[in-house]
């Protein structure tokens, strides 16, 4: 990979004060590393505890920080896209702010994105509650009978992609558990060549995660039936 190419790598993050410091200095690491010419972006998805403050700090301490503030809770997807959106560099890549991916694991990524313009995640093992993971093959399988597309991960919150591709896989429709499946739907339809990296996943140390509450697994279903119809 060119080291002339510049980066961005998107943080969404909601209510993540006990994550987010970890992760923004973790992605600066990363950066460094590699030696990579890249943005840190993190979009604040309407955050009510204390990450906006440490997000306000963090920007005095690292030149190469961008932070997109939602007024209030708009979603993961509408988080992740507006991140997409406000990056001007040559790869975009996204990445969970909860702790359960380090930085470094996106350069398993990298070599690939030699060949292909689009390269996701594949978590080795889903370090995640049991129900966590039962919603996430149900997802999975729903994904195939609606949408004839199988993705054995396809949340799987660790991606990269080339900036010419993302105006023809942005999401348009879901914003919150089929955002990356509205990806892989553009993908499949834009005849977009994609390859899937096995990844290391790690157990979430602080905050509590709500993908797996009823509220949310009910909207996955609701956005299955509304993707469905609109495409």
């Amino acid at each position: 990979m060119s080291v002339s190419l510049t980066y961005s790598l998107i943080l969404p993050c909601l209510n993540e004060e006990e994550n987010i410091e970890a992760t923004v200095w973790d992605a600066a690491h990363w950066l460094s590393t590699e030696k990579l010419d890249g943005t840190i972006i993190v979009v604040n998805d309407g955050s009510t505890d204390g990450t906006a403050a440490i997000l306000e700090k963090l920007q005095r301490e690292l030149t190469n920080l961008q932070v997109v503030t939602h007024p209030k809770k708009s979603g993961y997807g509408l988080a992740v896209r507006s991140g997409c959106d406000a990056a001007a560099t040559d790869i975009i890549a996204f990445m969970d702010s909860d702790g359960q991916f380090k930085a470094k694991e996106l350069s398993l990524l990298l070599p690939s994105m030699q060949t292909y313009a689009f390269v996701t995640g594949r978590r080795r093992y889903r370090a995640d509650p049991f129900m966590r993971r039962v919603f996430g093959k149900i997802l999975g399988l729903m994904n195939f009978l609606f949408f004839g597309i199988w993705i054995r991960d396809v949340n799987c919150g660790l991606k990269m992609f080339t900036r010419e591709v993302w105006p023809r896989i942005r999401p348009t429709h879901a914003v919150e558990k089929l955002f990356n499946t509205e990806m892989f739907i553009r993908l499949k339809r834009q005849k977009i060549l994609w390859l899937a990296v096995p990844v290391p996943h790690y157990p979430r140390l602080h905050g509590k995660p709500t993908g797996g509450s009823p509220s949310v697994i009910l909207l996955m279903f609701k956005e299955l039936w509304d993707l469905k119809r609109l495409l």
